[in-house]
């Protein structure tokens, strides 16, 4: 009888498909890559056309030699890696690795670990596909130069152990423009008016918002606008001008992609997408459900393809036909892949069985397995049925010149609404639907509600918010954008508060290194093409090497300028006025994990430390001592009385020496202007330039 070996990456779908095939089949897992660049150097070689040096992972060399024993007895080798770039480079490695160069070899993928797709998969065995492999060793390299020539600046210019990365710099980079758009945003004022009113045989009064006149809308932008409308509005009489119902309809979601899922996952469950990802690999490798034994429960979870196969989609409208009813199953052929440019590959995130529902496994999943599953399931199920029907309301009430408006809807038909609803959808509606009013109907004024409010400016990144940025931009891949956020996390350019991302000190300094030296690296757009370029190298249009050669020269002469041109970042050994209370020596700025610290320079005899408070030259608007700069604890910057605890003054924005000459108050520095940091004055002034370090 033949024997069949089949390599998968994981050892956790080793159970799963040996269970899935008969005794002729062994099944074993390489633990992901076996053959890698060498870390001690570039491992790529410039003066030979671009060749990579591969060699054996350290810690590899006994699963190798197993491998290369089970390999032995084989009559076929069957390559089952992940179906992806990633996936199809591990199994050419351990083609090379292995030398399977004389045994059958067959490359085989499933999008699902389930019995019919594995035994599927077999029938439908292939060569690999060389240009998905030069697809990933195109990008490998390109980080690798990119990391390795780079990092070493960093190293000179900062500190030891920092790093630089194609698509970990331009999110830096991403990150940090956006935190100085939120750091010189002046708030407007404006005003808001609702007006309530009483309609006969209504018992509850009927909520309008004021639009503004009849030549279209306006902002009440001061209290003195708002007094003048009031004051106008006092001797008119309110009439309904117009009534229109009508229908609206809210398309059902799309599936999940990696990227909507994590951004999903992120604002509902509050997981973080490394979080997530592991989690998502854990369903989609098998996990152990009574009565059924090891079964993977939802299909591969790196995609950016909303394609569903026409057997997922057929079960899925029966389903729905037998658990919602004939009217909730949306029409064959809803749902389309859209038209952007995606690695269609493999399908949408989706269950591997509609009809194993998340009530049905939860006993037999983890809590946050089991919230992650429910949340793939309704919403794959919700894209597969009808859309939701509103019926609207919208009323035109006149007074003078001045116009309120009314809108109100409700649900006619749940549709998709009732399995999956979003942010938007669970926000209720003020108005009940008045079946009474038409232009007839007479209103009578009961109240009259003002608020002042604040423009907001731009809200700072989340994880969620990040990730959609990057895809939006064409930067980095579903693969990419965990790692990614947790490396800036792990360096500490980046610290986490509250869900949003905020740029420490380090990622400031690193941040302007790169952009001041390596221009390109950093730029949306050229991160962009490249990630475009390596598409069309997998698609067999453009030869890797063609992609490398133009890349590594431009990289190398930027990197041989910062060497001579960049100036040493001073951010250690400055000494202070600061003395030793252990030793009497002045002590030193030295620069930590957590930034900037004070330590003794007689260090490693003397190992005293302290905070250091770099002082900006400012008083204290409450006590009047010194305003110090301060680092929260998880590294964001913040300005504070050196006077702490005592004194609880702060401020985000860096506050200047002038007084605010409108109020008296404290001003700070918000871009090129001194803004009174009390909103309600709202006094502004363009900053002096001797007065940027104010």
């Amino acid at each position: 009888m033949a024997k069949y070996l089949v390599i998968v990456e994981s050892p956790a779908k080793v159970k799963t498909i040996k269970k899935f095939l008969g005794k002729n089949y062994e099944v074993v897992a390489s633990n992901g890559h076996v053959r890698d660049l060498p870390k001690s150097q570039l491992g790529i070689d410039v003066e030979h056309d671009y060749e990579p040096k591969y060699i054996t992972i350290r810690g590899k060399g006994d699963i190798l030699a197993n491998l290369r024993k089970e390999v032995k007895k084989a009559d076929k080798v069957y390559l089952a890696t992940d179906p992806d770039r990633e996936g199809e480079a591990i199994s050419w490695h351990l083609s090379k690795a292995l030398k399977l160069e004389d045994k059958k070899v067959c490359r085989i993928s499933f999008n699902e670990i389930t019995k019919n797709a594995v035994k599927a998969s077999l029938k439908q065995a292939r060569n690999i596909d060389l240009n998905l492999v030069d697809a990933q060793q195109t990008r490998r390299m390109l980080d690798r130069m990119v990391g390795y020539r780079i990092s070493p600046v960093l190293w000179a210019k900062v500190k030891r152990g920092l790093s630089a990365g194609r698509v970990q710099s331009v999110a830096l980079r991403i990150i940090c423009d956006r935190e100085e758009e939120v750091n010189a945003f002046i708030p407007e004022e404006y005003w808001t008016l609702d007006a309530k009113f009483a309609i006969p045989g209504e018992k509850k009064l009927l909520d309008a918002k004021f639009y503004g006149d009849e030549k279209g809308k306006i902002t009440i932008s001061s209290r003195q606008e708002l007094d003048d409308i009031l004051q106008n509005l006092e001797k008119e009489k309110y009439q309904v001008l117009d009534v229109k119902k009508g229908n609206r309809v809210k398309k059902a979601p799309l599936p999940f992609t990696t990227s909507t899922l994590q951004q999903e996952a992120a604002k509902r469950l509050n997981f973080s997408t490394q979080k997530t990802m592991r989690l998502a690999q854990q369903l989609y490798e098998g996990v152990d459900i009574k009565g059924q034994g090891t079964v993977g429960v939802i299909t591969y979870l790196r995609t950016d393809s909303v394609r569903i196969s026409e057997e997922a989609d057929a079960a899925a409208r029966e389903y729905i036909h037998s658990a919602y009813g004939e009217n909730y199953a949306a029409a064959a052929g809803v749902n389309k892949k859209s038209n952007q440019k995606i690695q269609d590959a493999h399908e949408a995130i989706r269950p591997s069985d509609i009809t194993r529902t998340p009530a049905q496994i939860k006993e037999s999943l983890s809590r946050d397995q089991f919230r992650l599953y429910q949340l793939i399931w309704n919403r794959f199920t919700a894209s597969r049925m009808s859309n939701a029907e509103y019926e609207t309301t919208s009323v035109k009430i006149g007074a003078g010149k001045y116009r309120f408006h009314v809108s109100a809807s409700k649900i006619i038909f749940e549709g998709f609404l009732s399995v999956y609803t979003s942010e938007d959808d669970e926000k209720s509606e003020n108005n009940v639907l008045l079946k009474s009013i038409d232009t007839d109907t007479k209103l009578e004024i009961k109240e009259m509600n003002e608020k002042q409010h604040f423009t907001q400016p731009p809200a700072h990144f989340t994880e969620a918010s990040l990730v959609k940025t990057l895809e939006e931009l064409g930067i980095g891949r579903p693969s990419t954008y965990a790692p990614t956020i947790t490396t800036l996390l792990a360096r500490r350019y980046l610290t986490k508060e509250n869900r949003n991302l905020y740029v420490t000190e380090l990622g400031e300094i690193v941040n302007s290194i790169m952009k001041e030296a390596f221009s390109t690296i950093v730029d949306e757009q050229f991160t962009a093409n490249m990630e475009s370029l390596l598409d069309k190298v997998a698609e067999g249009n453009v030869d890797w090497k063609t992609v490398v050669r133009n890349f590594y020269p431009d990289l190398d002469e930027a990197v041989q300028v910062a060497e001579k041109e960049l100036e040493k970042v001073e951010i250690h050994d400055e000494v202070t006025d600061v003395v030793c209370d252990l030793c009497g020596r002045n002590m030193v700025i030295k620069y930590g994990p957590h930034g900037r610290f004070l330590a003794c320079p007689g260090f490693p005899e003397c190992r005293n430390t302290k905070p250091y408070l770099e002082k900006i030259g400012v008083d204290c608007p409450k006590c009047g001592k010194e305003v110090v700069l301060r680092k929260t604890k998880k590294g964001r910057k913040y300005y504070g009385c050196e006077d702490n605890p005592d004194c609880d003054f702060m401020s985000w924005q860096r506050p200047s020496k002038e007084r605010c000459p409108q109020c008296g108050g404290y001003m700070v520095e918000k871009g090129n202007k001194l803004v009174c940091a009390d909103n309600q004055c709202g006094f502004v002034k363009e900053k002096k330039k001797d007065q940027g370090n104010q």
